[in-house]
């Protein structure tokens, strides 16, 4: 999550927090309108990044973390193995991965928009 914010924080063009402040824009505002929305494709990029292996694994906690560790993929195999609740696993699957597509819509937009 860190190098996509440093990218994305290093190429925000500090002259316009500057001119934020010079109009009288309080600290809360210049984070709020220029400061966010310039760094939300670096922020898009790192969560992406932070969820597709969060989503996706579930033996590297079971065998590291002992089974103390819980992850999205852990839930998922504890709902089809010791619980036996097929429907809500599915269910669970699915909210996952429609999460995780629209993830990858948006950053996929988002850097189109950045690019034209």
């Amino acid at each position: 999550m860190i190098l996509p914010l440093y990218a994305s924080i290093e190429k925000l063009d500090f002259s316009l927090v500057e001119a934020a402040q010079d109009l009288g824009a309080t600290y809360w505002n210049v984070f709020r309108r220029i400061i966010l929305p310039l760094t939300l494709p670096g922020i898009a990029a790192g969560s992406v990044l932070v969820f597709i292996p969060a989503a996706g694994q579930y033996v590297v906690p079971t065998i590291l973390g002992k089974g103390k560790v819980t992850m999205l993929g852990s839930i998922l195999e504890q709902q089809y193995k010791s619980a036996a609740n097929w429907p809500f696993g599915s269910v669970m699957g699915v909210v996952f991965m429609v999460l995780l597509m629209a993830a990858v819509v948006y950053y996929i937009r988002s850097e189109r928009e950045e690019a034209a």
